[in-house]
């Protein structure tokens, strides 16, 4: 059914702009796996800082979560695989150059700037790992499945948390909140840790994934020479951009010049779908960054040593 509407359509028009890498259930899902983790991320930043800070305005409304939810599941679902691997290069680079430039100080801004990247790096090592089983849909409906069921207990924890911790950690008879309460300073060096396994696989599958659309070392070496350059003069300029801007500004400014630049590059040498997936990047970042900007302002306002040490 699906070849039948397909061959209705321009082929040229089609196989440069709106097909997908893979079955289109098989996108969904991993869609909504990297949907899942940017809600378990989101969720137990808010208890984190909740922890840190119990005075803080959580954004706990149902509606607009959901919402948020399906249409970054969407976003994902739709960004080619190509794309989102180049995201997720520029954002682990991004990372490590922070990290060793401003020693884990910024640590939490990382994580809230990461929610699109995170997505991005589950939909392409789920699309690396998978390549070519047989029961495919068959692994990422059970993935998809565990995604689901950890994004509610987290958002579950996090509403628990917000409406119930200061009394029940006064009076000591939840179990939830106690163990917060003795064990809640190991939350963010966990969070970290799982990042830094997530990214490095990512990493890994991004490069498998780019590398696949070359014919030849002389075409892969014309690609990766100019965009090398361009992520660290871009790494470069955001750390500068940072240090001079208010918090949410220079978020702001870093997803546009980010991206800006990124788009420029493939209109170079890339193709006009990754031009599109690029553009529909632009409204996955707005789509994680602009609901979560109070956990950016609480985040900036802590200046804290790098859990890892």
């Amino acid at each position: 059914m699906l070849s039948f509407f397909t061959s209705l359509l321009p082929t040229t028009f089609l196989s440069e702009w709106l097909t997908l890498d893979a079955n289109p259930v098989d996108c969904l899902l991993q869609g909504l796996i990297g949907a899942c983790g940017i809600s378990v991320l989101c969720s137990l930043i808010r208890v984190h800082l909740f922890l840190e800070e119990s005075n803080q305005r959580t954004n706990t409304a149902g509606l607009p979560r959901m919402l948020q939810f399906f249409f970054v599941t969407w976003i994902l679902t739709v960004v080619g695989s190509r794309v989102a691997s180049l995201v997720v290069l520029e954002f682990s680079l991004r990372a490590v150059s922070g990290w060793v430039t401003e020693s884990g100080k910024f640590l939490q801004q990382q994580l809230v700037q990461s929610q699109f990247s995170l997505g991005c790096a589950l939909t392409c090592s789920l699309h690396f790992l998978h390549e070519g089983a047989v029961h495919r849909w068959l692994g990422l409906l059970l993935a998809a499945a565990l995604s689901w069921f950890l994004a509610r207990q987290a958002t579950l924890l996090m509403r628990h948390v917000v409406a119930l911790f200061k009394l029940h950690s006064s009076q000591r008879y939840c179990g939830i909140c106690i163990g917060l309460l003795s064990s809640g300073h190991c939350l963010l060096p966990m969070l970290c840790r799982i990042m830094i396994l997530t990214f490095s696989v990512a990493v890994i599958a991004a490069v498998s994934i780019i590398n696949k659309h070359f014919l030849s070392a002389t075409e892969a070496l014309r690609f990766w020479t100019p965009l090398t350059i361009c992520y660290t003069l871009l790494v470069v300029y955001m750390q500068e951009d940072q240090q001079r801007l208010p918090s949410s500004q220079a978020i702001l400014n870093t997803v546009v010049v980010r991206l800006g630049g990124l788009m420029v590059l493939m209109l170079t040498v890339g193709r006009w779908a990754d031009v599109l997936h690029i553009l529909i990047c632009f409204m996955g970042e707005a789509s994680c960054l602009l609901p979560t900007m109070d956990l950016m302002d609480v985040a900036s306002s802590q200046v804290s040593d790098s859990p890892w040490k």
